[in-house]
């Protein structure tokens, strides 16, 4: 059985972890099946993906198992190993199309990883987060570069440091999570963020998450001539002509329609 299940309807792709009978923690084949598609979405015509969890949780971090294995690997086999996790969520960062996290139960470790990986997180209102990795002798490592960019080095340090989980409440307070719903309202909410991204220009939504990338932690000095030079690039474009002149002629863009 696949650890994932795909179902695209349109430009909507929902992607969930099928693994409900240990909360949907990673493994091997999590990772590779989630490089892969994320690595594919191009091929698909999707426009939004929505992230999510079969059963209970979202995501609880690793799978015991697949911790059995890594306590015989070698230094060598370490490296691999966490290489190609940090090539699956660089993917899913990477996305040129917007990544919705749909987040119930727990979401620990490589999970809270997960939904910072996301561009938008809607979580229930009693979702647990944490990356609770130094409660095992091991550390945050691969995740750390998104997670910090999400909520910053300050709560990283409480967060990092002490491993304590935290509620959804908590989590969207650090950014890490954009909305919070009670589970029965979670597809609704979900929902709602998929119609307005779908009114949004694709190609602008891709240069949106570029241009974020971009000027990141950058002076607006030293990325003033990169920023003018994105600009006049998407409004000569024919996505930008199209939307523009739509606007002014109040009809709606070819992308809504």
């Amino acid at each position: 059985m696949s650890s994932l299940l795909i179902d695209q309807d349109g430009p909507i792709v929902r992607v969930t972890l099928n693994r409900p009978d240990v909360r949907n923690a990673f493994n091997e084949e999590v990772v590779a099946e989630l490089a892969a598609w994320a690595e594919n979405i191009t091929r698909t015509g999707a426009r939004v993906a929505v992230l999510a969890g079969a059963g209970t949780a979202f995501c609880a971090g690793a799978d015991l198992a697949w911790m059995s294995r890594m306590v015989t690997y070698s230094f060598e086999e370490n490296v691999r190993d966490a290489a190609a996790m940090a090539a699956m969520f660089n993917a899913l960062d990477g996305l040129p199309i917007p990544l919705i996290g749909r987040v119930q139960g727990a979401a620990l470790g490589g999970g809270s990883g997960l939904a910072a990986v996301c561009d938008i997180v809607v979580a229930a209102d009693d979702a647990t987060f944490g990356f609770t990795e130094v409660k095992l002798g091991i550390l945050p490592a691969v995740i750390s570069p998104f997670v910090v960019q999400k909520i910053g080095v300050s709560a990283a340090r409480e967060l990092f440091l002490t491993g304590a989980r935290f509620p959804s409440g908590r989590a969207r307070e650090l950014g890490l999570v954009h909305a919070v719903a009670p589970e029965r309202d979670l597809d609704q909410a979900v929902d709602g963020y998929v119609r307005e991204l779908l009114t949004s220009a694709p190609g602008a939504i891709t240069g949106a998450k570029r241009l974020i990338a971009a000027v990141a932690n950058r002076l607006p000095s030293d990325v003033a001539d990169a920023t003018a030079d994105t600009i006049a690039r998407q409004r000569v474009s024919a996505e930008g002509q199209d939307g523009m002149r739509a606007f002014l002629e109040k009809r709606k863009a070819r992308w809504t329609e």
